[in-house]
């Protein structure tokens, strides 16, 4: 075995690992009821008859992002070695498309009910994006295959959360360590596996936009407070889409460094991009 080989085989075990460390702690860790405050945001103002105005009418930077992230996949503008690596990136923005839709719904009446519709498409645009990386940096049949059980694994999270809320139980914490295990192994696959592309560590830029607008959500009224102007989630909402912004700019200037070794015959035919 080379040392190539055997740096591999540790990255991959080291994924493993934590993966399977995040699958017990959502099993096996005390459940965890969504809290009530969580709906009381500190812009309530409403503008143009629209309750909540600014968080609502925020979320229009999702859906700038999914619809120009859809184009960029399906218009010929992304860079991909096989054409079916497309598909994780089409599911991360549609993600985001919906989460716009998703999260505009939930911030005019914010409730447990309405935020199960924020929640659900962002478990999309989450497990689209890991797949993307581990198809760029791992194995491309291996992320390509995992696509479709990490999305039904992230709506059952939420799916699950909003069946105990209703049975006077919550436990929203298997779709809380989704959402971080979502985050730090995209970082993970960042650090410890090359990409097969240039511009790679665009992928901190997506992290960092993300750490500022959970941020920018726990300060949400201390924001606010500072010149009465906009409040923290608001800008979390601006900070997220701009994580997305990164992908789009990432596809668009990124150029193939090293054919990969993983040749699937599926996916022979269908290249390049």
């Amino acid at each position: 075995m080379t040392t190539g080989t055997k740096l591999m085989t540790m990255r991959t075990r080291l994924i493993v690992v934590f993966t399977l460390l995040c699958i017990a702690a959502a099993l096996l860790l005390p459940a965890v009821p969504q809290s009530l405050e969580y709906h009381h945001f500190a812009d309530r103002r409403d503008l143009l008859g629209i309750a909540n105005f600014l968080d609502v009418i925020s979320n229009l930077g999702f859906l700038i992002v999914g619809i120009a992230g859809l184009v960029i996949v399906f218009g010929g503008r992304a860079r991909f070695e096989f054409g079916s690596e497309r598909w994780p990136y089409a599911v991360f923005f549609l993600g985001a498309l919906l989460t716009a839709l998703g999260s505009g719904y939930y911030h005019l009446a914010p409730d447990n009910e309405s935020l199960f519709w924020d929640r659900l498409p962002m478990t999309i645009a989450f497990m689209g994006l890991v797949s993307s990386q581990i198809v760029d940096r791992i194995h491309i049949r291996a992320g390509l295959a995992l696509l479709v059980p990490m999305l039904l694994l992230g709506a059952a999270s939420v799916i699950y959360w909003r069946a105990t809320e209703r049975a006077g139980v919550g436990n929203v914490l298997p779709y809380g360590v989704l959402q971080g295990y979502s985050v730090v192994i995209v970082l993970l696959l960042a650090m410890l596996s090359p990409s097969r592309y240039t511009r790679g560590n665009d992928l901190y830029w997506v992290f960092g936009w993300y750490v500022l607008s959970k941020l920018l959500e726990t300060f949400d009224a201390e924001v606010l407070h500072l010149g009465h102007v906009i409040s923290g989630h608001t800008l979390k909402h601006v900070a997220a889409a701009l994580a997305g912004g990164t992908v789009c700019y990432m596809l668009m200037h990124r150029t193939l460094k090293e054919p990969s070794a993983d040749l699937p015959s599926t996916l022979l035919e269908d290249r390049p991009s």
